[in-house]
């Protein structure tokens, strides 16, 4: 049995913590699956300490996976304990994981955080309604009545008339009375309005009014596109996806942000269609589900690493 007591146990806890981090990250790469699997079979114990970290993972799913490492060998520790050990292992772990572009420190340290293919509702003290998508991070500072998106998507309904301003890193929008769902990726941020009425002020460019279906896209070289969005757009606050005759690959794209790991694709499927109602809890069952429809099989090298492959054709 590992015990955290050992200089060298308590490395290997940091080790699995890190490796979990970056899965839940989902900034995974292929490549970094392949040390992970080497990682893993360099040692059993290696392997066992993978085993145990991804078990109590499932029991604390509600806590960072860095801060659930902590208590690897304190299987009854309180959930208050756990955050302050926790805590004190993360500052330990080396600055390449933590600290890097896989896993910014202002994603780790937010308010509240979702990994992947986690969803979140929080009640607010003013009452607002606040939705958390998949691998999602928010700071709340409700003294000011407002919000920063740092990274993911939330969706937010304000009934009171003191409105909420929400920081999307390429502006703000404010919302009062009003509904709207804003998504931040790399290179662009989508607001788009549900009900009611926002003020959007880009951080490049003038400020202005949406109205109920208007969808704006602001992009990091400063242009903006305006649009009507799609309702089904939203549906993933329900847990679902919806889609009609949507291209495969733009469709597995979407899918991939629910499901940690890599998730690859032969280009040639790309255009293949899509249509159908999806719930986003088993991204296992979606897979299984395009391949009762469409001529594609699904290879699993590990858990964390699935291609789409073309199906060959029975002689």
């Amino acid at each position: 049995m590992i015990r955290a007591s050992n200089p060298e146990a308590r490395q290997l806890a940091r080790t699995a913590a890190s490796w979990l981090a970056l899965l839940d990250s989902g900034r995974a790469s292929a490549e970094d699956l392949q040390r992970l699997e080497h990682w893993r079979a360099a040692d059993p114990r290696h392997e066992q300490i993978w085993q145990r970290a991804e078990g109590l993972r499932q029991r604390l799913r509600t806590v960072p996976p860095t801060l659930a490492m902590a208590c690897l060998d304190r299987p009854a520790t309180s959930r208050r304990t756990l955050l302050k050990r926790g805590l004190a292992l993360a500052l330990l772990v080396p600055g390449g994981w933590l600290l890097s572009q896989q896993l910014p420190l202002a994603v780790w340290r937010a308010d509240l955080r979702t990994a992947v293919g986690e969803r979140r509702g929080v009640r607010l003290a003013d009452g607002s309604v606040l939705q958390l998508n998949t691998a999602t991070a928010v700071d709340l500072d409700l003294e000011q009545h407002r919000l920063t998106l740092v990274e993911g998507e939330i969706a937010l309904s304000v009934s009171r008339a003191q409105p909420l301003t929400v920081d999307f890193g390429l502006g703000q929008v404010t919302v009062g009375q009003a509904q709207v769902c804003l998504r931040r990726d790399a290179d662009r941020c989508r607001i788009c309005v549900l009900q009611g009425t926002v003020q959007v002020r880009p951080a490049q460019g003038m400020a202005l009014a949406l109205q109920y279906g208007d969808q704006l896209t602001l992009y990091t070289d400063g242009s903006g596109a305006m649009g009507r969005f799609d309702p089904r757009a939203p549906d993933w606050r329900d847990g679902m996806l919806s889609v009609d005759n949507q291209p495969l690959g733009q469709f597995l794209r979407e899918i991939s942000r629910y499901r940690p790991g890599v998730l690859h694709w032969e280009p040639g499927l790309e255009s293949l269609r899509v249509t159908g109602t999806f719930q986003l809890d088993d991204t296992d069952r979606i897979l299984a589900l395009l391949t009762a429809s469409l001529p594609v099989t699904v290879q699993s090298r590990t858990r964390y690493w699935t291609t789409l492959v073309a199906r060959k054709q029975s002689a």
